[in-house]
C-alpha cells in the first residue's frame, strides 16, 4: 500500500491517548481522585471504539485494494486495440490506463497521482456525468483527432463510487478525407456581363470582336489561378466550375473581377460590369446549377455588379457597392402590363397592399395598380392601416372621390373577403415581413409584385408576375410604365395621375436623386394627363410641429468618418419626421451620407439616404434593412439606442473596408 495513502487511511493516535492519560495522573496529583478516575475511563472508552474503528477501515480498505487489484488483472488480460482510460468521476482522477493511452497522451506512469486535466488539458467528463456515450467534442492530441466514447460504472467495493471508462477512436485519416471531399465539392457559377448591350451598341463587327477578345482575356486571367473550367455560353453569359477551396480564395480576395472587367472600356466610353451567381452545396451539378440562376437573379434584381452565392438555406452578398445603371427596357413594362391585365381580368377580386405605414409612393402605386383594374373590370381594394399611414392627406382626398369611396380596406376585412380565386399585388417591397397584412400575403396563392428596391434574401416567393427594377426611381414610376400600355390615357384620373407624381417627387426628392430619362418621361406623361406639381407640393407639406422636430433631429446629429451625419434619438419620433430629417441632413455641405435612428418599443428604426458612394442598403443590409443605394431603412428588433448605434458604425467600417 502508498505508506501516504496508508497514513490517511490508518492516521497514530496514540499521542493523543498519551496526552489524555497524562491529564488523568495530574488531576490524580491535585488530590481530585473523582476527576481523574473520570478522565481515565473516558479515555479508555475512546481507546476500545479507535480500536474498533480501526478494525472496520482497515478491512473496507482491504477489501477495496483487492477490488481494484481484480480489476487491474482483469483489464490487463485484455488486448484492448484502442486507447483505454477508467476515471474515478468523482475526483477525475485516473484509476488505471492501457499502454496505448498512455503512448497517445504521453503521460508518466504514475498511481493514485494522475489528474485527468494533467494528461488531457481542457477535457471535462460532465458528458459522462450527464448519461451521454459520446463527447460532444472531438478531442486533439498532437496532430491527430479522436473522438471520445465513454461509459459509466458504480464501483460497489469502494462505496458506490461512480466510475467511468473512456475510449479514444484515432479518425484522422476519416476527417482529412471529408474535409478533402468538402474542399473539393463543385461550386457552379454564371458570369453575366450586366451592360454588354450598352458595350456594343453601334459597334462594327470588327470592334465587337475586339472586345470580346479582351472580356475573355480579363475573365480567364482573374479565374485562372482557381484550375476551373470556363465555357462561353452566350455572347453575354459565361458558365464557370470550379471548387469549394477556391471559392475560399475568392471570398478572401473579394471577388477580384468585379473590379478587374471595369478596365475593359467600350469605344464610346462605357465600362464592362459583371454579376456572378454562384451555387454551392448542391447534391447534385443540376441543383448547383440552379442555385446559380437564382443567385444570378437575385444579382441583378439588385441592380448588378456583385457577387451573389447561394447556397442551401441562404444568400451571402458580395460587391455591389456602386450605384446603378439603368438597364431597364420598356418591352419588360408591355410585356409585364399585357400579363398582369390578363391575370386581373381571370380572377375573382383584387387587392392591392403596399408596405407598412404606407407612404406617398405606395398609396400612388397602389391608385395606378387600381385603374389598371378599372380597365380590366374589376373594381380593387387598397389594404392600409388608414390611422397609421404617411399619406394622410392623400387618402383623405381619394376617399372623397366617388370611385375610391369604398375602396380602401383593414387587412382583417380582406381577408375575411379573400377567396381561392383572389389576386394580390404587392406594390413598393419585396419582403414578406413589410407587407401590410402577412396572414393576407400567406392566404392569397396568387400574388404578384411591383417594386423598384433592391431585393432582399427574403424576397416574396412564389410570384405569378413579377416587376421588379431596382433601376426605376419609385414604385409609382414603373405603374405609371404600366399604364401607358395597359390603359387610354383618357381612363386614367386625374387624381391618380397626382398621386403618381407625388409618389415620383417623394422618392426622387423633387427629382433630385435617382432620376433618369424614364423618370421625367414618366413624370411628364402624368403631367399631361392632369397632375398640378403644385398641388403635389401641397401633399408633401409637414406642419410646424414636425418641421421643429425636424431641425431638433438635424440639431442632434453628430458627424462620422468626416462625411457621414448620425443622428441617435432617445426617444420615438415618427417614420415620416425621421425621414425629412435624413433627408434634409444631405443638404449640409459635406455630408454624404445620413442616418436617423430612434426607439419605438422593443426595436430601433432607422432611416437613411445618401448621395455620395456610401451603398445604405448595403450598410443596413446586415441589420435586418433593405431600399436602395440612396434610400433604405432598417428595423432591428430587441434592441436599444446605443446597440444599434454601436452595430450601426460597425456595419459602415465593413462597407469602407471591403
Amino acid at each position: 500500500m502508498n505508506k501516504k495513502l496508508g497514513r490517511l487511511v490508518d492516521p497514530t493516535m496514540g499521542l493523543y491517548f498519551l496526552v489524555l492519560l497524562m491529564f488523568a495522573a495530574a488531576s490524580f496529583l491535585m488530590n481530585q481522585p473523582l476527576l481523574a478516575a473520570i478522565e481515565a475511563g473516558t479515555t479508555a472508552l475512546f481507546l476500545i471504539l479507535y480500536q474498533l474503528r480501526r478494525a472496520s477501515r482497515r478491512k473496507a480498505l482491504a477489501a477495496y485494494i483487492q477490488s481494484a487489484t481484480n480489476n487491474l488483472e482483469n483489464a490487463s488480460r485484455l488486448d484492448i486495440p484502442l486507447p483505454m482510460a477508467l476515471i474515478r468521476l468523482v475526483d477525475e482522477e485516473l484509476f488505471w490506463t492501457n499502454q496505448r493511452f498512455a503512448k497517445v497522451t504521453g503521460m508518466k506512469e504514475s498511481m493514485f497521482e494522475q489528474k485527468l486535466n494533467k494528461v488531457l488539458p481542457g477535457f471535462s467528463t460532465e458528458w459522462m456525468i450527464a448519461g451521454k456515450l459520446e463527447c460532444p467534442h472531438d478531442l486533439d492530441i498532437g496532430d491527430r483527432r479522436y473522438r471520445v466514447y465513454g461509459t459509466t460504472f458504480h464501483e460497489k467495493a469502494s462505496g458506490g463510487i461512480l466510475m467511468g471508462a473512456i475510449y479514444l477512436v484515432d479518425l484522422t485519416e476519416l476527417y482529412q478525407v471529408r474535409d478533402e471531399y468538402i474542399r473539393s465539392r463543385p461550386v457552379v457559377s454564371i458570369i453575366l456581363l450586366d451592360n454588354y448591350d450598352e458595350l456594343t451598341k453601334n459597334l462594327p463587327e470588327s470592334a465587337i470582336s475586339t472586345l470580346n477578345a479582351e472580356l475573355d482575356q480579363v475573365i480567364t486571367r482573374c479565374i485562372g489561378g482557381y484550375h476551373g473550367m470556363l465555357r462561353r455560353m452566350e455572347r453575354n453569359r459565361y458558365l464557370f466550375v470550379f471548387e469549394e477551396r477556391d471559392l475560399k480564395h475568392c471570398v478572401e480576395n473579394k471577388f477580384p473581377l468585379l473590379e478587374e472587367i471595369r478596365q475593359v472600356e467600350s469605344p464610346t466610353g462605357v465600362a464592362a460590369t459583371i454579376s456572378m451567381g454562384i451555387g454551392q452545396e448542391g447534391v447534385t451539378f443540376e441543383e448547383s446549377y440552379n442555385f446559380a440562376a437564382l443567385s444570378i437573379e437575385m444579382a441583378l434584381s439588385r441592380g448588378g455588379d456583385q457577387v451573389v452565392v447561394k447556397g442551401r438555406y441562404n444568400f451571402s452578398f458580395y460587391g455591389g457597392h456602386n450605384k446603378e445603371t439603368d438597364h431597364r427596357s420598356k418591352v419588360r413594362s408591355r410585356v409585364t402590363a399585357n400579363s398582369l391585365g390578363e391575370l386581373v381580368s381571370q380572377c375573382s377580386q383584387v387587392f392591392v397592399m403596399g408596405h407598412k405605414n404606407a407612404d406617398l409612393d405606395a398609396v400612388g402605386a397602389a391608385v395606378g395598380i387600381c385603374c389598371l383594374c378599372r380597365k380590366k373590370g374589376k373594381n380593387a381594394k387598397i389594404v392600409i392601416d388608414m390611422e397609421h399611414n404617411a399619406a394622410g392627406m392623400l387618402l383623405e382626398q381619394l376617399k372623397a372621390h366617388p370611385v375610391y369611396e369604398n375602396c380602401f380596406i383593414s387587412g382583417q376585412e380582406a381577408l375575411l373577403q379573400a377567396d381561392p380565386k383572389s389576386t394580390l399585388i404587392v406594390v413598393d417591397t419585396n419582403r414578406p415581413d413589410q407587407v401590410e397584412c402577412l396572414p393576407l400575403l400567406e392566404a392569397i396563392s396568387k400574388v404578384c409584385v411591383v417594386d423598384h428596391h433592391r431585393r432582399a434574401a427574403d424576397y416574396i416567393n412564389p410570384v405569378v408576375v413579377e416587376l421588379h427594377e431596382p433601376y426605376a426611381s419609385s414604385a409609382s414610376e414603373l405603374v405609371t410604365e404600366l399604364l401607358q400600355y395597359g390603359v387610354d390615357s383618357s381612363e386614367i384620373l386625374p387624381i391618380e395621375a397626382k398621386a403618381l407624381l407625388a409618389g415620383i417627387m417623394l422618392d426622387t426628392k423633387s427629382f433630385n436623386v435617382r432620376t433618369g430619362e424614364r423618370t421625367f418621361e414618366a413624370a411628364a406623361f402624368l403631367r399631361r394627363l392632369g397632375a398640378d406639381t403644385v398641388d403635389v407640393k401641397k401633399l408633401l407639406q409637414s406642419d410646424l410641429q414636425a418641421t421643429l422636430a425636424r431641425y431638433h433631429i438635424i440639431q442632434s446629429a453628430r458627424m462620422y468618418r468626416n462625411q457621414i451625419a448620425i443622428a441617435a434619438l432617445d426617444q420615438a419620433t415618427t417614420r415620416v419626421i425621421a425621414a425629412q430629417a435624413a433627408d434634409e441632413l444631405l443638404g449640409i455641405q459635406g455630408i454624404l451620407a445620413s442616418f436617423v435612428m430612434y426607439p419605438q418599443g422593443d426595436q430601433v428604426i432607422i432611416s437613411a439616404r445618401s448621395i455620395g458612394d456610401a451603398n445604405v442598403q448595403v450598410i443596413l443590409e446586415p441589420l435586418g434593412g433593405g431600399g436602395n443605394a440612396a434610400t433604405a431603412g432598417a428595423q432591428v428588433k430587441n434592441c436599444d439606442v446605443k446597440t444599434a448605434l454601436d452595430r450601426l458604425t460597425i456595419s459602415i467600417d465593413k462597407f469602407y473596408a471591403q
